[in-house]
């Protein structure tokens, strides 16, 4: 990645505006600057950003900067929706064409398009066929947007037939500029993509896949009972929590749905499912649903969720193991698009792989399935940090641990794996390597089934010499020799296990063989202590806490009202923040993240007089009370952040807070004066007050964020 020096120059400065006003952002994230720059500049550019990163941001803000319409074609209507409807509520004149409109709908859309009304038209692949014989052609058409480009290429996991008509876009529009954005894109289908859009020379941004929010987990060789289990005590420790769950099959999203709606429906929890096979309509509404937080679980296959922008998705589950890397990571990126801690958990066993492998040869693909299934089980088999293997996948490097990974949290170690190896390999010879995993682990712990009675395999000399052994170890161990090359699993033989050349060699020459300990790991659950928390008082909850959630069943019953998703209108995040800084007024609310002018006009007041509120009647003395009685007694800054347990930054917007409202705090008394000597000419210089980084590089690290905001306030009441 490299470093871009930024021109200051008109449209950029605009650009940053826009973000300001309509979207509530004071700065862009990685990439999107630069991006946004060689677009307004009339190029074309492939981006590659990770779900949640912000794609849409990248075409959102040229489009409000350039003068004419910015047209973006996406694969889904619900998708479709949900970018409209978000831009709505940011005030900003957004449309789409698709089969959900009627005729007398189609034609106020098109008339508001000549007007220049709307500023984004989005219109499905197969749609825009038709539009660009007669339509859009007579249009000032200053972008387009290509989403989800990876279904262009045959080489995606998702590759769309109709994609591949859209290289027509650059005959219709030649001095356009084209954007293509896609979460996942491995470097054959970049390539591809490039190809297929006939964009030769455009500019290819690859962002960081990086989603340090997400935890990582894998679970292996669990039993379905033992599953389930899991899976319910895990939910039920996050009641409040929005989750999907992805299957394999049509059939698995039935009955997992089905038997965790029977277990969690008493609790006020409720689970749906979603799959391809169901009617549209129902489809819709369910998926509706899930938007909209009237559900709560979503059992589906991966035709759940492409494009859909929900951000309070905080977890996400695979009951099997994905087909690919690029599936899996496109899956559990919506899962904290807030940027919120969320959990990601992937279960898998054998019988998952043996199906998996089945399927990759018997496809059109053979050789290029079977490679990215190989490198699915690598990640699900990782001993080290899995995600610097993730991120490995997409080119990307990880120097350090993440940390917030299940072999992080839990490292592996190794212990000599002769003997059970011998066991096994032993067996499996004796058995005439005519017996599937399952069969050769009962034999080895001694089971009494029927099956291998009449079989004599009871009779075999290593029959039960792995009793001492649980049957999910010996799966995890077989896992393993099958990853060493010492095992081999015959596909055309009915997932016949059978000994390789170089297992045979190990045995016959009792070389050593190397084994990581299985891993236990206990998903969350209620605790005595969490149910005795939420029998307490409500006083005993942090203000914050009890702030956040009073401001989500505002949402929620604004949303009821509206008939649009929740996150439309603040998303979590945003109303964490709110919590934390209780702004009490528009200018106060305007500072935090995610409130652009069109929202603050709109739900500003019922927000703001909610924080009142709740300030007035949370105890008898609030959070910003006690730091005002603290301040009152002459304590400085840094005692009073001392004394309450809190930051020195928290202070600060207390003290603020207070400003606003009207009582009197000398800022200037609380920064030392040499301080006030330097930052003088700097801020006669710069004239900055929303921003701190240009003070802070200026003084080279050397003075504080939390005393560079001291300061401003203090030169600015002088």
């Amino acid at each position: 990645m490299f470093v871009f020096t930024m021109q200051e120059n008109g449209t950029i400065v605009q650009a940053r505006a826009i973000l300001k006003q309509y979207f509530g952002y004071e700065q862009f994230r990685p990439l999107q600057e630069e991006i946004i720059e060689k677009i307004l500049q009339q190029q074309d550019v492939l981006v590659l950003m990770p779900t949640g990163g912000g794609k849409s941001i990248c075409y959102q803000v040229p489009a409000l900067v350039f003068p004419g319409l910015t047209i973006v074609i996406s694969p889904l209507i619900a998708l479709m929706k949900d970018q409209v409807t978000a831009l709505k509520a940011n005030g900003i004149g957004a449309a789409y064409l698709n089969s959900t409109i009627g005729m007398d709908e189609e034609q106020w859309i098109k008339h508001e398009c000549v007007q220049g009304r709307i500023k984004l038209l989005y219109i499905s692949p197969e749609r825009l066929q038709t539009e660009l014989r007669a339509f859009l052609p007579g249009l000032p058409v200053s972008l387009i947007a290509i989403d989800e480009a990876h279904c262009i290429s045959q080489w995606g996991h998702d590759f769309r037939p109709e994609y591949t008509q859209l290289a027509s876009l650059k005959t219709y529009f030649p001095k356009t500029p084209l954007v293509a954005l896609t979460a996942t894109a491995d470097k054959t289908t970049r390539k591809d993509i490039l190809q297929q859009l006939a964009l030769p020379q455009a500019n290819v941004f690859l962002a960081s896949f990086d989603r340090p929010n997400l935890s990582l987990q894998v679970r292996s060789n669990i039993q379905k009972r033992e599953k389930m289990e899991e899976i319910k005590d895990f939910i039920q420790s996050r009641p409040q929590d929005n989750g999907i769950i992805y299957c394999m099959s049509r059939k698995t999203t039935e009955e997992v749905a089905a038997e965790l709606g029977a277990a969690l429906r008493p609790q006020g929890i409720s689970v749906a499912y979603y799959h391809a096979g169901m009617p549209a309509d129902y489809r819709d509404a369910v998926q509706q649903d899930f938007i909209n937080d009237r559900v709560q679980v979503m059992c589906a296959t991966i035709a759940f969720g492409m494009g859909i922008d929900k951000s309070n998705v905080r977890w996400v589950m695979h009951y099997n193991l994905p087909r690919n890397m690029e599936g899996y990571y496109q899956e559990i990126g919506r899962a904290g698009r807030d940027g919120l801690p969320s959990d990601t958990i992937l279960y898998f066993n054998m019988g998952d792989l043996n199906m998996l492998t089945r399927f990759a040869q018997e496809s059109g693909q053979q050789e290029m399935n079977m490679e990215k299934l190989n490198r699915m089980r690598q990640y699900a088999e990782a001993n080290t940090c899995r995600r610097k293997v993730l991120l490995s996948y997409f080119g990307e490097t990880l120097e350090q641990q993440c940390n917030n990974c299940d072999v992080c949290a839990n490292p592996r170690s190794f212990f000599d794996g002769t003997l059970l190896t011998q066991k096994a390999l032993s067996a499996l010879l004796r058995l005439h390597e005519r017996v599937g995993s399952q069969m050769l682990i009962d034999v080895l712990r001694g089971s009494q089934r029927a099956e291998i009675l009449q079989h004599g395999y009871d009779k075999i000399k290593t029959y039960g010499a792995g009793a001492d052994v649980s049957n999910r170890d010996w799966q995890q161990y077989l896992l393993q020799l099958l990853d060493q090359g010492i095992v081999e699993i015959a596909y055309d033989e009915n997932f016949t296990m059978k000994v390789t050349d170089f297992g045979k060699t190990i045995l016959a020459e009792k070389r050593s063989v190397q084994l990581t300990r299985p891993v236990d790991f206990v998903p969350s659950k209620p605790t005595k202590e969490k149910n005795t928390r939420e029998k307490k008082a409500k006083q005993d909850i942090p203000a914050d806490e009890q702030l956040f959630e009073a401001l989500r069943k505002l949402r929620y019953g604004i949303a009821k009202e509206e008939n649009i998703p929740a996150y439309v209108i603040f998303n979590d995040n945003t109303l964490k923040e709110m919590a934390a800084h209780m702004p009490v007024n528009m200018n106060a609310l305007k500072r935090i993240p995610g409130v652009g002018d069109a929202k603050a006009a709109r739900y500003g007041e019922r927000f703001t007089h909610a924080i009142q509120d709740f300030m007035y009647t949370y105890q008898k003395k609030d959070t910003y009370s006690q730091t005002w009685e603290l301040y009152e007694q002459g304590l400085s800054v840094e005692d009073i952040a001392t004394q309450r347990g809190l930051t020195q930054n928290t202070i600060i917007l207390h003290l603020q807070h207070w400003a606003e409202k009207g009582k009197e705090v000398r800022f200037q008394d609380l920064v030392a004066p040499d301080l006030l000597l330097k930052m003088r000419p700097v801020y006669a210089q710069l004239q900055v007050t929303d921003k701190l980084k240009p003070y802070y590089e200026h003084f080279n690290g050397t003075v504080s964020y939390d005393e560079i905001r001291l300061a401003l306030l203090a030169l600015q009441e002088r």
